[in-house]
């Protein structure tokens, strides 16, 4: 495969639509991407890409860089990564979290984090574990 990465941009919406539905389990409206698009490029700290081979988008990555209070460092986040089902099992997916590391170490990230829901342990937890991210906490949340 010959893939590439690249910026996310607005004649992508309907893409990142469908990508994001597959993620998220639930319908992404057009309005709902253009507005976390539209976040994204007003963010010094959030980034959207896409992974494309031959002009056909395969996934996306989204990239978040955080500053860690408790150390005064810098992590790259996996703020959200998805790849077609068709695609899967391909490299893509790797071919993604190696350019978020690079990406990161570019920016003076000392290492990288992501949250991964329940009910995902046999297909992208087990990938995580692949790659060398370590299970170290659980994620507390409180909705408003």
């Amino acid at each position: 495969m010959m893939l590439s990465m690249r910026k996310a941009e607005a004649g992508d919406i309907d893409t990142l639509c469908e990508l994001m539905t597959e993620l998220a389990g639930h319908s992404i409206s057009r309005e709902e991407m253009q507005n976390r698009l539209e976040h994204v490029e007003q963010s010094d700290i959030d980034f959207l890409f896409v992974c494309e081979e031959n002009n056909r988008t395969l996934g996306l990555l989204g990239l978040r860089i955080r500053v860690n209070l408790e150390e005064v460092s810098k992590f790259g986040e996996i703020s959200a990564i998805v790849v077609r089902p068709e695609s899967r099992k391909k490299g893509v997916g790797r071919y993604m979290m190696d350019y978020a590391d690079n990406l990161s170490r570019d920016m003076g990230c000392q290492g990288m984090w992501l949250v991964s829901g329940f009910g995902r342990e046999e297909s992208a937890h087990e990938f995580y574990k692949r790659l060398g991210y370590e299970i170290n906490g659980y994620r507390f949340v409180r909705p408003f």
